[in-house]
């Protein structure tokens, strides 16, 4: 991810935080944002292989609300990341993702034969 691209993230998350805080919306949630942000945005760039995150990504993941975080992915974000590579992440990171689940306009993909989530 490019830098000005970064610093457009993150100001749009930003934005995203206030105006959550202001409508009530968890606040863990909305914390959660900055470091989700500084801590994996390397691993779900849209350019690039996937590659397995780093323990200090994982830690934030693992803390998440993912439903909650969900309803901050905007057309926008999704520019701007790679959401196969986010359910990669969460997945590797420990996170059970089910299949159908949405995420913007993203919606999580039945697994393939062989493949299994662990908790």
């Amino acid at each position: 991810m490019g830098s000005s691209s970064f610093h457009f993230l993150s100001l749009s998350l930003s934005v995203l935080v206030i105006a959550a805080t202001v409508c009530g919306v968890s606040a863990e949630c909305v914390t959660s944002i900055p470091s989700l942000v500084s801590q994996c945005s390397q691993y779900v760039k849209i350019a690039g292989p996937e590659v397995p995150p780093s323990k200090d990504c994982c830690d934030v993941v693992k803390s998440l609300d993912v439903p909650c975080i969900c309803k901050f992915v905007t057309p926008e974000v999704e520019k701007l990341i790679s959401m196969e590579k986010a359910v990669f992440v969460g997945t590797s990171c420990g996170l059970t993702i089910q299949p159908g689940m949405k995420c913007g306009s993203y919606v999580v993909p039945p697994l393939a034969r062989g493949t299994e989530l662990t908790d």
